[in-house]
């Protein structure tokens, strides 16, 4: 008997995401998967707890399913309504000159942590990692990138007082290596290599480097930013291409005998080329940057091609033929779900949109119209941004909270 064809899965790695539907990565397949057993669905009752405690609404993202998933979440709720400090770490692989419009969603939710629970966070510039993985000839160039990029997450708004950002390459510490070594010597080659799909052709740095983004989530790497805890919990938002990272840190640190981070998941903003792939900086005819000027802006979100696709109907694009369902295999309309903040607003362009009583080019208008005024608002804080206010970010000191 010939063997069957294996079904097609979607691929979802810190370096690569690809969805074999036009609609997107499947979530509901990807959470039951074997990288994701520890983690829950976002529910009601998460989001009603979080209101709750806080006395603030929840964050768009949250009520929309855009932030989907967490593991440990209820645990920094109940530290939260017991006056016990915890941190924030979320991090960027510096690869380009600016950031896109894709990274605004965990920067902006990430923001959002900070204001609602009044906590510290740091924030990991992986510039060694682009240098082992990208085509970026020196680590100074990379570490160049980093000074770039933090102007960009400088213009979000994190608070100073409680915002460390820094560079892998230059914030080196004795304690935060130490950490490293500690997760190097408990996590095997076979294991890296399996889950993180590295080679025997890859480069040594490759193999180590998930020990370095592991040691952020523990508070003892950072002497003198956190004061009376070397052992302080830690919630990690982050996209969920970047959980497997975390599910090795999660079993190191049972066995280091530390806490264990939580985390909290965002789905991926498509690409304007279809939700086949998320987007990217490596890409520039994905995405749409922070340091894109408004002609370029209502460039990009005219070209993307329109699609009405019902069940398995074939429609086509730049990348091929594509198969989904309308909604979500349409960019204009899930872009519009991540940026138009306002409840009202967006269930009123929601219905319009489903019962085509709004067209395509007026949802691109709109579209365009939010993106224009959102990036605006981002470039002209990031003009204020100094070379000297980075360094105050990027300087290790005591931060503030409560």
């Amino acid at each position: 008997m010939a063997n069957k064809k294996a079904a097609v899965q979607d691929v979802v790695t810190p370096w690569e995401v690809v969805a074999t539907s036009a609609s997107g990565i499947d979530y509901e397949k990807l959470l039951k998967g074997e990288h994701y057993a520890d983690c829950e669905k976002i529910n009601e009752e998460l989001i009603e707890r979080i209101e709750d405690i806080t006395g603030k609404p929840a964050h768009h993202f949250l009520k929309r399913g855009i932030v989907i998933s967490h593991s440990m979440m209820h645990h920094i709720l109940d530290l939260y309504q017991e006056g016990k400090p915890f941190y924030l770490y979320t991090g960027r692989g510096p690869s380009s000159k600016s950031l896109h419009v894709g990274h605004l969603v965990p920067f902006q939710f990430t923001k959002w942590l900070q204001d609602t629970f009044d906590v510290p966070l740091v924030i990991q510039l992986t510039d060694d990692e682009k240098y082992l993985w990208k085509d970026i000839p020196t680590p100074e160039a990379a570490i160049n990138l980093s000074r770039k990029n933090a102007k960009d997450i400088i213009a979000f708004g994190f608070d100073e007082k409680k915002t460390f950002i820094f560079s892998n390459f230059e914030y080196m510490c004795p304690p935060f290596y130490k950490n490293i070594c500690r997760i190097e010597k408990l996590v095997t080659n076979e294991e890296v290599m399996n889950k993180f799909g590295i080679s025997k052709r890859d480069s040594i740095g490759k193999t180590s480097f998930p020990a370095i983004q592991a040691a952020p989530s523990f508070s003892s790497s950072f002497p003198g930013i956190f004061r009376d805890s070397e052992d302080m919990a830690c919630l990690i938002p982050c996209a969920l291409d970047q959980h497997i990272f975390f599910e090795v840190t999660k079993e190191t640190s049972r066995f280091m005998k530390v806490k264990e981070p939580a985390l909290i998941h965002t789905t991926f903003l498509p690409a304007l080329g279809g939700a086949i792939k998320k987007m990217s900086a490596s890409d520039a005819s994905t995405a749409i940057f922070l340091n894109d000027g408004e002609h370029e802006i209502e460039e990009k979100i005219h070209k993307i091609q329109d699609v009405k696709v019902q069940g398995n109907d074939t429609v086509s694009s730049e990348m091929g033929p594509v198969y989904g369902k309308s909604l979500e295999a349409d960019i204009p309309y899930q872009l519009a779900k991540f940026f138009v903040e306002d409840e009202t607003e967006w269930n009123g362009i929601k219905q319009a949109y489903e019962e085509e009583n709004l067209s395509s080019m007026e949802l691109k208008n709109k579209l365009i119209l939010i993106l224009k005024k959102t990036i605006r608002e981002i470039q002209e804080k990031r003009e204020n941004v100094t070379d000297d206010i980075v360094t105050k970010y990027m300087s290790p000191r005591l931060l503030t909270y409560k």
